[in-house]
């Protein structure tokens, strides 16, 4: 009965022991880059969490992304260039500062057309009001 209970009490501990491992983030040894990293890292959209920058997210495909980045930044690549690379292996959508090109327009445009088309809205509101 003891041994089984061992047993038992090993199958339970074993899962909880593996999930309890620590993952921590190693920063880069040269504060500059490190500092170049993070600012990387900041404006760099999760893909899981979507509104958050992989900087602040728990999400295990953002500490891969900060991985990379720090991976990409320590063998002499520019943020900038980091940052292309992520824009053309996630797409335009991943950087919080998207580049002003065709493909991209809607993401420019959409928020003032919705700001004068609201305004429009609230203007004829108010003059009917008035009549």
């Amino acid at each position: 009965m003891k041994a089984l209970s061992a047993a038992l009490l090993l199958l339970i501990a074993v899962p909880v022991t593996a999930q309890a491992q620590d993952y921590a983030e190693v920063s880069l040894a040269d504060p500059a880059k490190e500092a170049q990293a993070v600012a990387l890292m900041d404006s760099i959209r999760c893909v899981v969490c979507q509104g958050q920058p992989i900087s602040g997210s728990n999400a295990d495909l953002a500490g891969d992304m900060r991985r990379m980045i720090r991976e990409r930044i320590a063998a002499g690549e520019s943020p900038e260039q980091v940052r292309t690379w992520l824009v053309s292996k996630y797409g335009d959508w991943v950087t919080f500062k998207p580049e002003v090109k065709s493909e991209t327009m809607p993401l420019w445009l959409l928020p003032l057309l919705a700001l004068t088309g609201g305004g429009w809205l609230v203007a004829r509101r108010l003059k009917g009001r008035k009549a």
